[in-house]
C-alpha cells in the first residue's frame, strides 16, 4: 500500500527533507558565526547524517511511492541510502584533520558533502527520468565544488575544472538519451518505459546508449573514466576518499534500477553495452595501475577496475546479479574507506606523503598499520577468506548462472593481473629498507580503519546479515 492513500504523501521523503533543512540550518550557522565554526559544523553534519540514516531505517516496511510515482522507497533504496550515508559520514570523520588546518577552515565543505548526499538519496529513489536527472545534478554540482575546495593548490583547482567540464558533457549525453527514450516511448516513468519498450525499437536503443554513457561517467567506467586519475590525484585526499565511496554507491544504484526496472523487456540490447563496459573497465583498471607511483592515482585505477567487477553482476540481468552488485558495493565501500584512512595517516613531520615508495619498511616502523593495509590490499585483490573475495564470488557466480562464461573468465584473469600491483605495495611495506617513522595516527582515522579493517577480515565468519539484506533489496526490484 502507498502512503498517498493513508494521507501522508511526504512520509517517504522525510529523511531527505530532514537532511535538506538540516544542511540549510548549518549553512546559516556558518554564515553568521564565520570560519571558527568549522569543527562544530563538521560534528553536527555527522550527527545529521546519522539521524537521516535512522529515519531511513524507521520508514514502514514495503514499497512506497510518492510524487506520482517519481519517488520510490523500497528495500533496494533503503539499503543503498544507508550505505551512501555511512560513506559520507565516514568521509567527514576522515576530513576533520584537513579542515582543522587554520589555512583551510572551510565550513562549507561539510555542507557541500551533505547536499551531495541529499542528491545521492534522491538519485537512489528515482522512479522516472526527471527525478533521476535532478538527483544526479544535485549530487554532481556539490562534487564539482568539493573537488576544487583547496583553492590555493593549482592541482586541486585543475581537478575541479576537469571534473566540471567532463561532467557537464556527460550530463548532456544523459539528457539526450533521456529525451530520445521519452520521444519513442511517450513517458518518463520507468514503469511506463518498461511497458512501451518491449520491442527494442532502434530509437529506444540509441536512447539507452546515451543514457548509460552518462551513467558510466558517474561510476567512472571505461570509456568515460578519463577524469578519474587526475581528479583523484589533484583533489585533497579526504575529497578523493569521498569520490571513491558514497557517489559510487548512488551511481551504481541508479545504473541497476534503470536497467532492471525501465528496460526488463530488452535485456539483450543493454546487456551488450554493460558487458563491453565491464570488460573494458576491468582490463584498464588492472593494466593501467601497474606503472603508477602515486598511491591516489593507483586507487583511481583500482576503483575503475572495481566498478567493472560490480557491473559483471548487473550484466547477468537477474536477481542474483543485482544481489551481487549490492554485496560488492557494500564491501567495496568498507575496503576503500579503510585504505583512505591509511593514506590520510601517511604523514612525516606534518607533511602528507603520497608516493608508493613512502610506504617502504612500514612493517618495521608501524607493524599494526602495515598489517591492516596489507589485509585491505589482499581484500581489494580478492584473496580468500577476506571480504573482497566474497564480493567477486557473488558477481562471478551470477554471471556464470546467466551463461556469461567469457565475462566471468575475463573477470578472473583481470583479478590476477590486478593482484600484482596490490602485492607490489605489500612487498614495499614488508621487504624494503625502512624510511623514517610516520607521525602518530589521529583517533578518528584509527576508528574508521579499525571498523573497516575488522569488517574486512572477519566478514567470512558471519556474512549472513549483509547477504540476506542484499537479497531482499535485490528482490524488491523484480
Amino acid at each position: 500500500m502507498s502512503f498517498q492513500s493513508a494521507g501522508y504523501p511526504l512520509l517517504p521523503v522525510l529523511p531527505e527533507l530532514v537532511l535538506a533543512v538540516g544542511a540549510m540550518l548549518l549553512l546559516m550557522l556558518g554564515a553568521y558565526r564565520g570560519q571558527g565554526t568549522t569543527r562544530l559544523i563538521t560534528t553536527l553534519a555527522v550527527v545529521l547524517l546519522a539521524v537521516t540514516g535512522v529515519l531511513v531505517l524507521s520508514l514502514p516496511a514495503g514499497k512506497h511511492v510518492t510524487f506520482g510515482g517519481s519517488f520510490i522507497v523500497d528495500d533496494f533504496a533503503r539499503f543503498l541510502k544507508v550505505l551512501a550515508l555511512i560513506g559520507s559520514a565516514a568521509t567527514l570523520i576522515l576530513s576533520s584533520e584537513f579542515l582543522s588546518d587554520p589555512s583551510r577552515r572551510i565550513f562549507e565543505f561539510s555542507i557541500l558533502v551533505l547536499l551531495s548526499t541529499l542528491g545521492m538519496m534522491v538519485l537512489i529513489s528515482a522512479g522516472d527520468l526527471i527525478m533521476l536527472y535532478l538527483g544526479l545534478e544535485l549530487m554532481s554540482l556539490a562534487l564539482y565544488v568539493v573537488a576544487a575546495s583547496n583553492r590555493d593548490n593549482a592541482k586541486s583547482t585543475e581537478a575541479g575544472l576537469k571534473y566540471f567540464v567532463l561532467g557537464a558533457l556527460s550530463s548532456g549525453m544523459l539528457l539526450y538519451g533521456a529525451s530520445l527514450i521519452y520521444g519513442f516511448t511517450g513517458t518518463v516513468a520507468f514503469t511506463g518505459i518498461a511497458a512501451a519498450a518491449k520491442t527494442g525499437d532502434v530509437g529506444v536503443v540509441f536512447g539507452i546508449v546515451f543514457l548509460l554513457a552518462g551513467l558510466c561517467f558517474k561510476v567512472s567506467a571505461v570509456p568515460f573514466h578519463m577524469w578519474t586519475p587526475d581528479v583523484y590525484e589533484g583533489a585533497p585526499t579526504p575529497v578523493t576518499a569521498f569520490f571513491a565511496s558514497a557517489p559510487k554507491v548512488a551511481a551504481l544504484a541508479v545504473f541497476t534500477r534503470v536497467t532492471l526496472t525501465a528496460f526488463p523487456g530488452i535485456v539483450p540490447q543493454w546487456q551488450q553495452i554493460v558487458v563491453f563496459v565491464s570488460i573494458a573497465s576491468m582490463a584498464l583498471g588492472s593494466f593501467a595501475a601497474i606503472g603508477q607511483k602515486n598511491i591516489k592515482r593507483l586507487m583511481a585505477y583500482s576503483s575503475i577496475g572495481h566498478m567493472g567487477f560490480a557491473l559483471v553482476g548487473l550484466a547477468s540481468g537477474t536477481v542474483e546479479g543485482a544481489q551481487g552488485v549490492l554485496i560488492y558495493i557494500a564491501i567495496y565501500v568498507a575496503m576503500t574507506l579503510g585504505s583512505f584512512a591509511i593514506i590520510l595517516a601517511m604523514k612525516r613531520n606534518g607533511q602528507a606523503v603520497e608516493n608508493i615508495s613512502d610506504f617502504a619498511g612500514l612493517s618495521r616502523t608501524n607493524p599494526l598499520l602495515a598489517f591492516f593495509f596489507a589485509m585491505l590490499l589482499f581484500s581489494l585483490a580478492g584473496i580468500p577468506p577476506l571480504a573482497g573475495f566474497f564480493a567477486k564470488w557473488y558477481v562471478f557466480v551470477a554471471a556464470i548462472k546467466a551463461g556469461l562464461f567469457t565475462l566471468a573468465v575475463i573477470g578472473v584473469l583481470t583479478s590476477v593481473v590486478g593482484a600484482f600491483y596490490y602485492l607490489s605495495i605489500i612487498k614495499v611495506m614488508y621487504f624494503d629498507e625502512p624510511l623514517p617513522k610516520l607521525d602518530p595516527m589521529r583517533v578518528e582515522l584509527r576508528t574508521v580503519l579499525a571498523v573497516a579493517g575488522l569488517f574486512n577480515i572477519f566478514f567470512f565468519v558471519y556474512p549472513g546479515p549483509l547477504v540476506s539484506v542484499a537479497t531482499a533489496a535485490a528482490k524488491s526490484l523484480f
